[in-house]
């Protein structure tokens, strides 16, 4: 199962309060600039937890935007 659309459009990371990229195939919501990762619980219950977030290394964040580069995902909104 998929996050609504109309959820993602308001998703925002919850330490910095920007867009996220959604990688529907990995359960996760990323934010590159912080480099965190959060978790999506069952398919559709986002953990915008900021103590259970995963912050990643240079290698995962480089694979990450390549993949978002690649697959056409696009930040949950606009700044």
């Amino acid at each position: 199962m998929a996050l609504d659309p109309q959820l993602l459009e308001i998703l925002a990371c919850p330490e910095d309060k920007g867009p996220l990229l959604y990688f529907e195939d990995e359960q996760t919501l990323y934010n590159p600039r912080l480099k965190r990762r959060y978790r999506v619980l069952d398919g559709d219950i986002p953990d915008l937890l900021i103590d259970d977030a995963e912050t990643v290394d240079d290698a995962e964040d480089a694979r990450l935007n390549a993949k978002a580069a690649g697959d056409g995902i696009t930040p949950t909104f606009e700044q």
